[in-house]
């Protein structure tokens, strides 16, 4: 029953994924002749957006700008954060937050990591929560899409790659949006919480008061999954009642992780006009869910660890789960959740076992399976290039990805933009090994801890959002450290590819030929996996051995 129902929510997403992706495609790329519904709708965006969204824009621009915008999307939630006990929309108090939390939780949402170092219910007003993190909830995961399109564009041939700030707005208001109403009404229906009132004081049976936090849940909750977000609003996340109540609500919110990171590929299909493409690239995705999802399912029909020599039925582990969503749920989330960048929890990570925790660190190790809005599709894009000049090499071919030559140039962007991620990772997971920074923060020690802090930088590098939890995480070296490596394991592996994709639109394309190797064959999506996953093992199997490995092989022969 568990896998059935596994099956269903995995094909029934990629079912709805074919037609969102025809509507992004629309909605991101009109054509040179729209109708009128889409001319309409573009005569609306550039009034509202202004002369600026007019300009056609090559590479350098198109990223200029996005790097812009997103600095003064910092700057201003910074600001709103900063001035919480000020603003209003605060009826239950909230006070200061320390500067070095306001850094890392600007630099969490603004980079669509929503990584937290907080509580949200007990840290942040109404106003903090509304016009601070879900608003930035949307333009954060817009500009994902934009970086797409534009990508899409240059692959495609087109040196100008459009307008930063109107494919920005077009993310926003024709599909984000449409799409965060839609999943807020039928997450309301399935019993959110979605009210601006204060907190309210109940009675228990034992004849206590309880004070319990509410407040716009619904409509934060929609726009976390959709946008591969993951913020929870609850400090529990996605496992709290009123974030996620019951079994219709957990399965809503699973396939909005999953929808829009799926549709991308057939956007990105669209816009290239290579359909039989984006089909192989989705089923190379689709493949990596599958088998990620089957194996943390496999792991954690173990007994808890914690239960080995105690007089008890052996049975799947349970620790660290919401029980209203059964049994599966848990591990099935954390690959979804961990697969696509978002980062959202209805299970305790750190209860998993230690290869279920594996598999979850994995899916952030690769960050191609499907990955977040827009930027999955990015990162599979740069193990294309590798892929395809590894494959030309070796046949004496000057290699060639969609009728453009790949050379020097592009490789070494391509293996720069690759080898960011794993620095950030074991780069920061290294030092804060080795010094009180981090040592000191963990309440596990042993193989353990180990990995709580490799998840720690593994989840901010990826742009993820998900913890281990078991870390005293806030304190100022975790918060500047983990905020850094946040900006940077953002915005360097989306700017590295929109420069390959300009330099491979500046150049003539070639006619293809006997030797020229095909994009849309099972041999070219061996050779996409193949680059993916030896990549991947070549720089994480030693840290992979030293935490979730090494704590399997202590709990099965103590």
């Amino acid at each position: 029953m568990a896998y059935a129902s596994i099956f269903l929510l995995l094909g029934g997403t990629a079912l709805l994924s074919w037609p969102l992706g025809r509507g992004m495609a629309w909605a991101m790329n009109p054509s040179p002749t729209p109708g009128a519904v889409r001319s309409r709708l573009e005569s609306i965006l550039q009034k509202f957006g202004g002369k600026a969204l007019a300009v056609e824009q090559d590479w350098k621009q198109y990223t200029l700008s996005l790097l812009l915008f997103n600095a003064v999307l910092f700057a201003v939630v910074y600001l709103v954060l900063a001035l919480q006990p000020l603003l209003p929309l605060n009826p239950d108090g909230k006070g200061a937050i320390a500067p070095s939390l306001i850094f890392h939780t600007a630099a969490a949402f603004v980079t669509n990591t929503n990584l937290q170092h907080y509580a949200g219910e007990v840290t942040m007003s109404y106003f903090s929560q509304l016009f601070g993190l879900m608003w930035l909830q949307f333009v954060s995961a817009a500009t994902g899409i934009a970086a797409l399109t534009a990508l899409a564009r240059g692959v495609a041939g087109r040196t100008a790659l459009g307008n930063f700030y109107a494919d920005l707005l077009r993310a926003v208001f024709l599909v984000l949006l449409p799409l965060a109403v839609v999943a807020a009404v039928l997450l309301v229906l399935g019993g959110l919480v979605m009210t601006l009132e204060g907190s309210v004081v109940a009675q228990t049976l034992e004849g206590a008061a309880q004070t319990i936090a509410r407040g716009p849940v619904a409509a934060f909750a929609a726009i976390k999954q959709l946008g591969t977000n993951g913020g929870g609003y609850f400090g529990p996340n996605a496992a709290h009642p009123f974030e996620n109540a019951g079994f219709f609500t957990n399965a809503v919110e699973s396939m909005a992780i999953l929808l829009i990171p799926m549709a991308s590929v057939w956007m990105f299909g669209r816009i290239i006009g290579r359909m039989r493409h984006a089909a192989v690239i989705f089923a190379v995705m689709g493949l990596l869910l599958v088998v990620t999802v089957g194996l943390a399912n496999s792991f954690e029909s173990a007994p808890a660890p914690a239960l080995n020599g105690l007089p008890v039925a052996a049975a799947a582990n349970l620790e660290g789960k919401e029980l209203r969503f059964g049994p599966a749920a848990g591990p099935t989330w954390g690959v979804l959740t961990t697969a696509t960048s978002n980062g959202s929890v209805n299970a305790m990570h750190d209860s998993f076992n230690p290869l279920t925790g594996l598999i979850a660190m994995t899916g952030m190790w690769l960050n191609v399976t499907y990955g977040g809005v827009g930027v999955g599709l990015i990162n599979m894009f740069l193990y294309i290039i590798v892929g395809v000049f590894i494959s030309g090499m070796m046949v004496g071919r000057t290699p060639e990805y969609l009728g453009r030559r790949v050379e020097t140039r592009e490789m070494k962007l391509a293996l720069l933009a690759i080898l960011i991620h794993p620095l950030l990772i074991l780069g920061g997971t290294a030092l804060f090994s080795a010094t009180a920074w981090g040592a000191a923060t963990v309440h596990n020690p042993g193989f353990h801890g180990f990995s709580e802090i490799l998840y720690e930088f593994t989840s901010a590098a990826a742009n993820n959002g998900s913890g281990f939890e078991g870390l005293g995480d806030n304190t100022v070296p975790w918060n500047l450290a983990t905020g850094l490596v946040m900006l940077l394991g953002r915005y360097l592996p989306m700017v590295l590819p929109l420069a390959i994709a300009g330099a491979l639109a500046a150049k003539p394309a070639a006619p293809e030929t006997a030797g020229t190797l095909r994009t849309d064959t099972p041999l070219f999506a061996s050779v996409i996996l193949g680059s993916a996953l030896l990549v991947g093992a070549l720089l994480f199997m030693p840290v992979a051995v030293l935490g979730p490995i090494a704590e399997h092989l202590a709990v099965v022969h103590p």
